[in-house]
């Protein structure tokens, strides 16, 4: 569901990351809000003096200018303090940025600076684990970066290209053993390795929820349903939610929290 976006006054948070990486879109970025409301512009230099602006934006709507890591951080940091639900968020991407366009805010600078100006409120759902943590997009279990490359050593005899195939797709997706509980009932238990687990939130309350089977193992076939609640159990597993990887873990739960945020996108 959409709203208008009737604040006129805007807090500009320009990450420092996008000021090194890219100054020509946070240039023009502030050009165009600048001059489209009131608009006061804040350049923190680390994490804390992020969370400290933020906090005290007042009556201000916050604009994050920079990467998908600063929107997370934005509303990680609004979550902790009980005020997401009160603050309407918008953002201008500088940056790596698949997550916010997932989301609506589209690409380029003057496009997403003249949503902020001219779009509505979307309410979104998030998931909310027992450490109070967030995931705005997708939940992955393991995260990729876990997953390890093996090459054939220099001068060996080439492998018959089934056998090459095989070992690397080995290679790549290691078995995990997890128990994967979904509103309170087990789906899959620690001795049915799986590949891969993805939780992501759709709307209404709920998350679209992916297990899929270690493909070497004789373990069924992949799980594909819907959850309010998703509690993962393991031996020291890490997983990524959104642009961090974190853990190792034995245990998470995460809920759906319906309708949580707010952004703004194009009408």
């Amino acid at each position: 569901m959409a709203t208008s976006a009737t604040s006129e006054q805007l807090l500009v948070i320009i990450d420092p990351a996008a000021r090194q990486g890219d100054g020509e879109s946070v240039r023009i970025a502030k050009d165009v809000l600048s001059a489209g409301a009131a608009a006061k512009v804040c350049l923190p230099d680390s994490p804390e003096e992020f969370a400290r602006v933020l906090g005290r934006r007042g009556s201000r709507r916050p604009v994050v200018v920079g990467d998908d890591r600063a929107l997370v951080r934005a509303v990680s940091l609004l979550h902790r303090h009980r005020e997401l639900s009160d603050c309407t968020l918008s953002m201008v991407p500088v940056g790596p940025a698949s997550l916010a366009r997932s989301l609506g805010v589209p690409p380029g600078a003057v496009a997403a600076a003249r949503a902020v100006l001219e779009g509505s409120v979307r309410r979104l759902d998030l998931l909310v684990d027992d450490s109070d943590g967030v995931v705005l997009g997708c939940l992955g279990i393991p995260p990729a970066s876990a997953r390890t490359v093996v090459s054939e050593p220099v001068g060996a005899t080439p492998a018959h290209p089934w056998l090459r195939s095989l070992v690397r797709r080995v290679a790549y997706r290691p078995a995990v053993r997890l128990r994967v509980e979904i509103d309170g009932e087990t789906v899959t238990d620690l001795d049915r390795p799986v590949e891969a687990v993805s939780v992501t939130p759709v709307g209404r309350g709920v998350a679209s929820v992916e297990i899929h089977p270690f493909s070497f193992a004789e373990s069924g076939s992949s799980v594909r349903t819907s959850a309010r609640t998703i509690t993962v159990t393991g031996e020291d597993f890490h997983y990524r939610a959104d642009a961090v990887t974190s853990g190792p873990v034995r245990r998470r739960t995460w809920r759906v929290a319906e309708g949580a945020w707010g952004l703004v996108v194009p009408r």
